[in-house]
């Protein structure tokens, strides 16, 4: 695309997260000589996806996994030469609990979400009544809604597999994952598969067993844990590794966008502010990959239509409460992955994963790192308490669930703010309408995890769409 007498293509992109480092590759890729701008305003490159050690511990301070089922993910770690750092899950204990009653059960072998494959395990769970059981095993009978409708997971999962199963198994399952009000969490936007699964099949049950048997794993499996993949050394490493992708010469960070403007030509002016000094760059083309109540803010004097559908995008808040502890200050056998709490127990926490038994090298031997996580868009109130409070409070929770005695040789508390975007009724439209004005600009793309996925191989596919449109777009004119 670069000659003597072609200049180079100047692109800026706006956020430095997994999403915009994502873009940034991908354009680089499809355009070795575009002039590239990647500007981040902390000194922090890869959003929340930080790693710290200490005390022998490795210590994710978000996300501490992916899957590999949507491939976007894995695919990138392959193109920047990072798959060989990428570990699976321990093969023991491939399971997670449910607490019912203050005490923990595994979740049924066979249950993978919302598809209960396997009804004879059902059958065996103490996580449903006889009542609750026998209200999932009529799931095959019971009449298919209307297509082409969004409907909230609470109405769904109640509608198919009865209120006691949503209740006490499915709730908890999808809120460990989006820390969501289930009455509000839509379908369409989160889990449309099993929307596809009632409309082609009849039911979840029969849909979950012909998904098992089109890829080839016993239906008895349930969640594929195989599937789940970490980094050795952590997520500061893949990002690390991103990065040195990237031209060192467009790496933009402590730089703030304080206002956007589209100029007559079509190219972009951005005012920028890095420590205190003031400047101005002009690209043709941008990707603008912040949340969306920021994205909102720097496209609202050029589209208000567009900046109010970005503002009804709303994230929720949570702290993960970080422990380093002894295994012998259990008395409970930690077979799992961790466990997820059900609104109805009304407890403090919505979860709560053994992160060094799901992967090695995590803590040091005879040691045990666990990763609690508080707040939610349901229990927002609790976020007030200090770092002090929500700790005790977890060892607490802890104490009465898995038997935690003792003080900790490890506790953090980290705390993500407005991170999580909720993916609340209707938004599968609002993004479309949000996609239709953007059309009007050409030029600019959005990404990020407030449209259409809120995991990493989401963010990743999301940042690299976002460069495949920009390089298709007609020049501005």
């Amino acid at each position: 695309m670069s000659s003597s007498s072609t200049p180079a293509l100047r692109v800026a992109v706006i956020g430095g997260g997994i999403s915009g480092l994502a873009a940034a590759h991908r354009l680089t890729e499809l355009n070795p000589a575009v002039e590239l701008s990647i500007i981040e305003q902390s000194q922090q490159w890869g959003g929340i996806l930080q790693t710290n050690q200490s005390e022998g511990y490795l210590l994710e301070q978000s996300a501490d996994m992916f899957s590999s089922r949507d491939s976007s993910m894995l695919d990138l770690c392959k193109r920047i030469g990072f798959q060989d750092e990428l570990i699976s899950t321990n093969e023991q204990h491939r399971r997670a609990f449910v607490v019912r009653r203050g005490k923990l059960y595994p979740v049924p072998r066979g249950w993978s979400l919302l598809s209960p494959t396997s009804l004879s395990n059902v059958w065996k769970s103490p996580l449903l009544s006889l009542r609750g059981r026998w209200r999932v095993s009529r799931e095959p009978h019971q009449p298919v809604g209307p297509a082409g409708q969004d409907e909230s997971l609470a109405s769904f999962a109640s509608r198919r597999l009865g209120r006691e199963a949503y209740e006490n198994i499915v709730q908890p399952l999808v809120g460990g994952i989006f820390t969501a009000d289930p009455e509000k969490l839509s379908m369409a936007a989160t889990l449309p598969q099993f929307l596809a699964m009632e409309q082609q099949h009849g039911s979840l049950v029969r849909g979950g067993r012909e998904l098992s048997k089109e890829q080839g794993y016993d239906t008895g499996s349930g969640a594929r844990y195989d599937q789940f993949l970490a980094p050795r050394q952590g997520f500061s490493s893949f990002v690390e590794a991103l990065v040195n992708q990237l031209p060192s010469s467009s790496l933009q960070d402590n730089t703030r966008v304080e206002s956007l403007e589209r100029l007559e030509d079509g190219s972009w002016k951005l005012d920028l502010s890095r420590q205190g000094q003031s400047e101005q760059l002009v690209v043709e083309r941008l990707i603008v990959a912040t949340p969306a109540s920021q994205t909102a803010l720097l496209l609202s004097q050029l589209d208000a239509e567009l900046a109010a559908d970005l503002n009804e995008i709303t994230a929720s808040s949570v702290a993960i409460v970080t422990l380093g502890v002894k295994r012998s200050q259990f008395n409970h056998p930690l077979d799992g992955f961790g466990f997820v709490v059900p609104l109805v127990e009304k407890r403090p926490i919505i979860a709560t994963s053994f992160s060094s038994i799901k992967f090695a090298g995590r803590a040091p031997e005879g040691e045990v790192l666990l990763r609690t996580f508080v707040g939610g868009a349901c229990q927002p109130e609790l976020l007030q308490q200090s770092d002090q409070q929500l700790t005790e409070l977890t060892m607490d929770q802890l104490g009465e669930l898995i038997g935690l005695t003792g003080t900790p040789r490890l506790a953090t508390c980290t705390r993500w703010n407005n991170k999580m975007p909720q993916y609340h009724l209707g938004h599968v439209e609002r993004v479309e309408r949000i996609e239709q004005c953007l059309a009007a600009l050409p030029g600019i793309e959005l990404a990020g995890n407030a449209y259409r996925g809120v995991g990493l191989p989401a963010c990743v596919q999301s940042g690299e769409q976002a460069a495949e449109r920009l390089l298709d777009d007609p020049p501005a004119c």
